[in-house]
């Protein structure tokens, strides 16, 4: 926990280093934008087919129809959901945004200055951070439709989106964080060996996506904290030290 702690710290320092704070937050505008678009233009035919997949339970069929209340009920719950799941469908969005674009420029700039001990042995690519990216966003989407029939019961939405979200943030950007400085053999080490901790840390960060104002800078947030996890985590594995932070607190 004091690892995931202090890789929060330094993200939120390296908010003050040149050019990282611009590279938090068109991501999440780009992908705002897009998702707006998309919910204006579909929200009711959305809202229909959603409803029509209910009604095709025939014990739903049978409670909408004799129930004015209960198909009230339905409907709320149903825009209710949608709503939700906008959410964090602008943070994948985001966060593939960030893989792929934001989060390497990111990652030189403030790998320069924390961590410019470490030898870059480039076991990762471009068109490797890119198709992980991809293919972590694409299970997420699959995941989340198997799963919407289980968001009408309250709360389980949210608990579902926060978990894929904290396994989407783990799968994307563990790879982004090592792929300059760790060689091929340590990047599957030390996610191996930070698995849990690294869910962890998505889990923090996907709760941020619910928080106004705050999610704007969300998925990029979250790629520097990785990146600070990470990066410390491969120093200690190379200096033999993997019980504490070195170079000081921050």
């Amino acid at each position: 926990m004091k690892d995931i702690l202090l890789a929060y710290a330094r993200a939120v320092k390296s908010l003050t280093e040149r050019g990282v704070l611009w590279h938090l937050i068109w991501p999440s505008l780009v992908a705002a934008v897009i998702w707006l678009g998309v919910g204006v233009a579909f929200w009711q035919p959305m809202v229909d087919a959603v409803m029509a997949f209910i009604g095709s339970w025939d014990w739903a069929a049978n409670q909408m129809s004799t129930s004015d209340l209960g198909a009230a009920f339905v409907l709320v719950m149903v825009k209710i959901s949608l709503a939700v799941l906008f959410l964090p469908l602008v943070y994948v969005t985001a966060a593939l945004i960030v893989a792929v674009f934001a989060l390497p420029m990111m990652l030189e700039k403030v790998a320069v200055t924390r961590y410019s001990d470490l030898e870059m042995r480039k076991g990762g690519t471009v068109s490797g951070s890119a198709f992980n990216a991809v293919v972590a966003v694409v299970l997420f989407i699959l995941a989340m439709l198997v799963s919407l029939p289980f968001w009408l019961i309250p709360g389980v939405g949210l608990v579902v989106s926060l978990m894929l979200t904290a396994w989407m943030n783990k799968k994307a950007f563990g790879y982004d964080a090592l792929m300059l400085h760790a060689d091929k053999g340590e990047m599957t080490r030390l996610r191996s060996r930070h698995s849990g901790a690294m869910l962890g840390l998505g889990v923090g960060c996907a709760l941020l996506a619910y928080v106004p104002i705050v999610n704007l800078f969300a998925p990029a947030f979250c790629g520097l904290a990785f990146v600070h996890y990470l990066l410390e985590a491969l120093r200690r594995d190379r200096t033999g030290n993997l019980s504490s932070p070195s170079h000081g607190t921050y």
